[in-house]
């Protein structure tokens, strides 16, 4: 399978834009970022594991740190890591997502405990303190939420990992989902927005990436898609069969649920050796998109689970390419 990623998207040449070695504290991979606008600046909550070591991953640990900017580009890290959450049960948070809702940010989690995995809702005005909202049941991550209500209800999408109700040839294919809120606490009204096997440079799972971006032709949103192959890929862990793409698309503006459109074509494929070689090689995962006045769409991303990166495109060039035309 040959992709490329198109060429009306832009790398940054200032890529990765964040590193292990950026950090005033302890850092193997610095990944999976959530990255808004929120008063007035750029801001990053980024996953950072530490204590890791090509060799040895068996004291590995994570924590989210914070980073701002003025331009989205060039970063400045705060001195200490901004939410670590470990006890009996809670081993770990990671993977942020962050949407502002009226004045707010509100960061979507995943969430490893000694009985499952769970997805998370917290809330956030100084990211010093984060009030959780909500936790679901085991097993659910990649949650993302749209910036604004719809229809009065808040809305998230997300991505279940149901391993005992798939037939043994699809353990692995699970598919992108959607709840909705009144409060962000109790979320139901659960049903399936994007079936894998409907994402053609998938093979396997499938899932959110950025929260959504509103445009006149429909939400635009990215996901995450992985195809598995049969050679092994270049990468800190051992039998790594995995490529990781980032996708688009188009959901309808009053019923998010209603998929208009998907690309048939990846938006992001890993070809810059940042993206091929790391702790997992051949992975792109989107975590931000934000769109600016001018049209621009800021896409940050994880590469190779080990570094946060950036690409641009003209929001129109991704309204046409999610479409397909």
């Amino acid at each position: 399978m040959e992709f490329k990623t198109p060429e009306f998207i832009k790398k940054s040449p200032c890529n990765p834009l964040l590193s292990a070695t950026d950090l005033p504290y302890a850092s193997s991979l610095v990944f999976n970022a959530g990255v808004t606008k929120y008063n007035g600046k750029y801001v990053m909550v980024f996953r950072n594991d530490y204590n890791m070591k090509r060799e040895d991953r068996s004291h590995a640990q994570t924590n989210l740190g914070l980073a701002t900017s003025d331009d989205g580009i060039h970063w400045t890290v705060a001195p200490k890591p901004c939410w670590a959450v470990s006890d009996d049960e809670i081993r770990r948070v990671y993977d942020p997502r962050l949407t502002v809702i009226d004045g707010k940010c509100y960061v979507c989690f995943a969430m490893d405990t000694k009985h499952g995995l769970r997805g998370g809702v917290a809330m956030t005005e100084d990211f010093d303190k984060f009030e959780i909202l909500s936790l679901s049941a085991p097993d659910n991550r990649n949650m993302v939420l749209f910036p604004e209500k719809i229809k009065g209800m808040f809305l998230r999408l997300e991505r279940p990992l149901p391993v005992y109700g798939r037939d043994a040839n699809h353990k692995e294919s699970f598919d992108l989902w959607c709840s909705f809120s009144p409060d962000l606490r109790f979320w139901g009204d659960t049903s399936l927005v994007l079936p894998a096997e409907n994402v053609a440079y998938a093979n396997s799972k499938i899932g959110p990436g950025a929260p959504p971006i509103k445009t006149k032709d429909g939400w635009l949103c990215a996901i995450h898609a992985v195809t598995k192959v049969e050679e092994e890929l270049p990468a800190w862990h051992a039998n790594w069969h995995k490529v990781y793409f980032a996708g688009l698309m188009l959901l309808d503006l009053d019923d998010p649920s209603k998929v208009l459109s998907v690309s048939k074509k990846p938006l992001l494929v890993p070809e810059e050796p940042y993206e091929l070689d790391g702790f997992r090689g051949s992975v792109i995962f989107p975590g931000g998109m934000i769109l600016e006045d001018s049209g621009e769409v800021k896409i940050y991303y994880g590469a190779a689970d080990t570094v946060e990166c950036l690409a641009t495109a003209d929001v129109n060039d991704l309204v046409k390419f999610a479409k397909n035309e």
